[in-house]
């Protein structure tokens, strides 16, 4: 009999000229409006409620499969892994829909080190996940992160996270490759975008005349940051700095017309930017089964 209360893994292909890019769902994080910074709590509530939003919103978190002919698979990101709870680590099921073993990963792209993306890094006895797959990341989130002396000077309350990250990325020590920006993969360019994190980094994939811009964290909440890209969350490491990227980062997607992707945005995550009066708002790509 079909256990019907388990979730369906969130898979699902979309086509990029000769690539195909398979968006996972990890699940979601349950928040608080006491998250948003930057604008009035008032404000975001409201624009939970105009986006059809409880006010307690639901952050969705996602992963990106990349494959294509003549490459291993490249996974970017990797879901919280077994650092959150039952709405969680639902990559491992969404690789398996989607047929493929975690020893054919070849490469792991990690736009930062949060747990939410890094946590899936490793398996529950604490051994990499992916266990043929190098890491990738860029210079300033291993510094900030990963640096001899950084416990030491971690705040108290920010201690955990850094101890993750540390935890996750340990078992790729020896198969880790910095980058500060430009071609980490054939097609694949790494955009730094610092704010969210010191080596926040997004990912421009290009194949044919096609191109995607994985943008990781520029969004978390779509119906507030969309509407008013002032509003920041309690997360951002440099919030004045991650508003600045906000606002450029959308404008010149809307002024470009380029396919997006993001790790927050809601299942499936795919779409296009559009100026709405002082904002903006999502249009979702129309979905066609890749061959």
């Amino acid at each position: 009999m079909t256990d019907t209360s388990r979730p369906l893994p969130g898979v699902l292909r979309w086509s990029l000229g000769d690539l195909t890019v398979t968006v996972l769902n990890d699940g979601y994080l349950q928040g608080s409006l006491d998250v948003v910074t930057g604008i009035p709590r008032e404000e975001a509530g409201a624009l939970q409620a105009a986006g059809f939003r409880a006010e307690a919103p639901r952050i969705t978190l996602n992963a990106f499969l990349i494959t294509g002919p003549g490459r291993a698979p490249i996974l970017i990101d990797t879901g919280m892994g077994g650092f959150g709870g039952d709405t969680l680590g639902r990559v491992p099921a969404g690789l398996t829909a989607a047929g493929i073993r975690p020893d054919e990963i070849g490469t792991v792209l990690l736009t930062h080190l949060h747990p939410d993306h890094a946590g899936g890094l490793i398996d529950a006895g604490g051994k990499a996940a992916y266990p043929n797959a190098g890491l990738v990341l860029h210079a300033d989130e291993s510094a900030h992160w990963l640096g001899d002396d950084v416990l030491a000077r971690a705040p108290e309350g920010a201690r955990p996270s850094f101890e993750m990250a540390r935890k996750s990325a340990a078992p790729y020590a020896g198969r880790t490759t910095l980058h500060t920006g430009g071609e980490v993969a054939p097609g694949i360019e790494a955009v730094p975008l610092p704010g969210h994190t010191p080596g926040h980094t997004a990912f421009r994939i290009t194949s044919g005349a096609r191109t995607l811009m994985m943008w990781t964290d520029v969004i978390h909440l779509p119906a507030i940051q969309f509407k008013n890209p002032e509003a920041g969350v309690t997360f951002d490491v440099d919030g004045e700095k991650a508003r600045a990227v906000r606002r450029r980062v959308l404008d010149e997607v809307a002024s470009e017309r380029c396919l997006i992707a993001g790790s927050h945005l809601e299942f499936p995550a795919l779409g296009y930017v559009v100026r709405e009066g002082a904002g903006y708002s999502f249009v979702p790509e129309l979905w066609v089964a890749a061959q």
